[in-house]
């Protein structure tokens, strides 16, 4: 038998409040999506950004997992407006896993996060 999972105080806040959590709504009018997941874990995130003049104005998830995605994708979608989506291969998911204090066994979850990002970099690219 495992022992139960424990969140720190970010992961609680982040996941019962999420900020970033839904669409962009229209909101603007260049977008990007992407999704990643891993069926083994029962785990998927979806990020979008909204683009204005090259750069993220804003970013939204959807998720399907347990807390601490939910929270690294919340935390990441609040550091990348005015971040451009070529730096997006440069954000630090180690310090973010740190901080959530995220197990070890739980770090696919962050990898999904890092795919969705590079997927939002390659379609960038691609345009």
């Amino acid at each position: 038998m495992t022992a139960p999972v424990s969140y720190n105080a970010r992961v609680r806040q982040r996941f019962a409040e999420p900020q970033h959590a839904g669409d962009l709504e229209g909101r603007f009018d260049d977008t990007l999506t992407a999704c990643a997941s891993a069926s083994d874990q029962g785990a998927r995130v979806q990020l979008t950004v909204g683009l204005e003049d090259g750069l993220i104005g804003a970013a939204t998830f959807r998720a399907w997992g347990c807390p601490h995605l939910i929270a690294a994708a919340d935390l990441v979608c609040e550091r990348l407006p005015g971040k451009s989506v070529q730096s997006l291969e440069n954000v630090d998911l180690a310090h973010i896993t740190e901080q959530l204090c995220i197990p070890v066994e739980k770090a696919g979850r962050i990898l999904l996060i890092e795919d969705a990002l590079a997927m939002l970099g390659a379609q960038d690219s691609n345009r």
